[in-house]
């Protein structure tokens, strides 16, 4: 057992003998590094991550005429409030996916139906026929037809992304107007 102790010393005492000279040189310190960062939706295109094309084209048409820019205030598709729910109903429940996935196609076979076009692709006065349930007076209880409860809930979730936006926030800000979030919006989630 000695005897394999002492050749064991003698292979590590040409390396120890170098353990204090490389302890006693110190590398110099390292440059900061300075990393730039931007926003994803400033530096590049959005993808669609629920919405057929169709689907979400028809959803920022009807975004834009529930939520046009007024008064200096941006509109939802100023917002991005479309790309916004796109995320958002993609990561919801089944059936308030169902709701917004029969609504938009509903809303793309009237049209199709009546002119000879997709929904995204009416004028005004063509879509205002087809958002005519959105006339009904209000109740508590939600409406019995897809199309209705789909315009509904969209016009409600347009609405809240828009007003919750980065952009609505600044506009506020910038107009001297005093919103009740005072900086709080939402953030793209990648």
């Amino acid at each position: 057992m000695r005897r394999r102790r002492f050749f064991q010393t003698l292979a590590f005492a040409p390396a120890a003998s170098l353990l204090p000279a490389q302890q006693q040189q110190t590398p110099p310190a390292p440059a900061e590094l300075k990393i730039e960062t931007s926003i994803a939706d400033q530096a590049a295109d959005m993808v669609l991550r629920f919405f057929s094309p169709s689907q979400f084209a028809a959803l920022r048409k009807l975004s834009d005429i529930l939520m046009p820019p007024m008064n200096g205030a941006p509109g939802a598709l100023d917002a991005k409030a479309p790309e916004f729910l796109d995320f958002l109903i993609g990561a919801s429940p089944k059936d308030r996916q169902r709701v917004y996935v029969a609504g938009l196609d509903a809303l793309n076979s009237g049209a199709a139906k009546r002119y000879r076009k997709p929904f995204a692709e009416l004028d005004m006065s063509q879509a205002a026929v087809l958002l005519e349930p959105l006339r009904a007076p209000w109740t508590f209880e939600p409406p019995a037809d897809p199309l209705a409860r789909f315009l509904v809930a969209a016009k409600q979730d347009v609405r809240t992304a828009t007003v919750n936006s980065r952009e609505y926030n600044a506009a506020s800000a910038a107009g001297g107007r005093r919103t009740g979030g005072g900086g709080l919006y939402w953030y793209p989630i990648d």
